[in-house]
């Protein structure tokens, strides 16, 4: 890299106040499109006098934000000028250093926002907020989030489960698409036909696929405090393509000091998200008691508790119904809540007392989701993946 181009990297880095500084040396000052860079991000990591406006404030303007065509051009010029990575990063920046809750309040911002987690968990904490006239557009720029989530998880999901799942029931009503071929052929081996070199089965046996009694119970039990925004977003995707699927049961549960059965609204993830109220108070173990009341067959029953295990209620009570749990033969996981770059977050002694009990408890990487369902549905260890998230 040239001098001249690391000299006018710093100065971008360092912002306008040094600008002599690095024409004494040597810089030649920076390109009109380094100029249109280096005022987007004074906007927001600038000093004293600079500005959305370009430090051209009005006469009253100490009080007075911004106005919406300003940030629109500003964001115009971000998504013009750095990687989408870097703009959700200044978004991001944006709404913590100066406030700018109208970004995620008027649909012609919205419409201009690169779609970014953090961002989403913002807008879903302050839905309550939004007018009218910005409701769509919330609810478009959260279905961006949704569906790139759902292309990463929905395929590797459904084989996972479809993987995982016992299929040795079998059923009398024939179906071609439902054949179990290794079965029939062992069934029929004695009806080998050697002349026309193939087996002719008396009988042929079908899965049983419409039978419900032996279907998995999956229960997502989610924590909807402050610091859950990423997690909910990943586990609602991941709650709508389970309910998608005939082969498993699911109830998804949402807690703070309330309970909330979200059920009903898993054919759709963004209503899903929207059913959601984020904030306040923690009663795990309020919330646990609700989802044991659930539970018909606990050896088919599965429950993930999502949280960030700091409980607001009895810890006490919550441990001895994680305990009864697990004792009752549910196969139980907690995952703890993800924060910015998938950092865990949680209350690490508590899930030290949960994981003494020999119950798999660590945040999962969102792509391995499916791993572990898989994992799960088979009565495998869980090892691997505990490990990996402690990374």
């Amino acid at each position: 890299m040239a001098q001249s181009e690391q000299l006018s990297r710093w100065r971008l880095i360092l912002g306008s106040e040094t600008e002599e500084s690095f024409a004494n040396m040597g810089g030649g000052g920076l390109s009109q499109d380094e100029l249109l860079m280096d005022g987007a991000l004074a906007a927001i990591y600038g000093g004293p006098g600079e500005g959305f406006d370009g430090g051209q404030r009005a006469a009253g303007g100490a009080g007075r934000g911004p106005s919406s065509p300003v940030i629109s051009k500003w964001l115009g010029d971000l998504r013009s000028l750095f990687d989408p990575e870097i703009v959700a990063v200044v978004q991001n920046d944006a709404i913590e250093r100066k406030g700018l809750k109208q970004l995620l309040l008027e649909p012609e911002l919205l419409e201009g926002l690169e779609p970014d987690l953090n961002l989403a968990s913002t807008l879903l904490m302050l839905k309550d907020q939004i007018p009218k006239k910005s409701k769509e557009s919330a609810r478009k720029f959260i279905r961006k989030i949704v569906e790139e989530i759902n292309k990463m998880l929905e395929n590797d999901v459904r084989r996972a489960v479809t993987a995982a799942l016992n299929r040795r029931a079998h059923s009398p009503l024939p179906s071609a698409s439902a054949i179990d071929f290794p079965y029939t052929i062992r069934r029929n081996l004695q009806n080998y036909n050697p002349e026309l070199k193939a087996v002719i089965p008396e009988r042929v046996f079908f899965f049983d696929r419409s039978s419900k009694i032996n279907r998995w119970h999956i229960i997502l039990d989610i924590d909807q405090s402050g610091s859950m925004g990423q997690s909910i977003i990943y586990s609602s995707v991941l709650s709508c393509v389970l309910a998608s699927m005939s082969a498993v049961k699911t109830s998804v549960v949402a807690f703070d000091t309330q309970i909330m059965d979200l059920t009903p609204l898993c054919a759709d993830p963004v209503d899903l998200l929207f059913g959601f109220q984020m904030g306040g108070g923690t009663d795990i173990a309020k919330s646990i008691a609700y989802c044991q009341g659930l539970i018909e067959a606990p050896a088919k029953t599965m429950f993930f508790l999502i949280s960030d295990l700091c409980e607001g209620g009895n810890r006490a009570a919550l441990l001895r119904r994680v305990e009864e749990l697990k004792a009752a033969g549910v196969t139980v996981v907690v995952l703890l809540a993800i924060a910015d770059g998938g950092k865990p977050f949680y209350d690490p002694e508590t899930a030290r007392r949960i994981a003494a009990m020999d119950i798999p408890c660590f945040a999962c990487a969102p792509e391995r989701l499916p791993e572990l369902l898989e994992r799960c549905l088979k009565g495998q260890s869980l090892d691997g993946l505990a490990d990996q998230g402690k990374k």
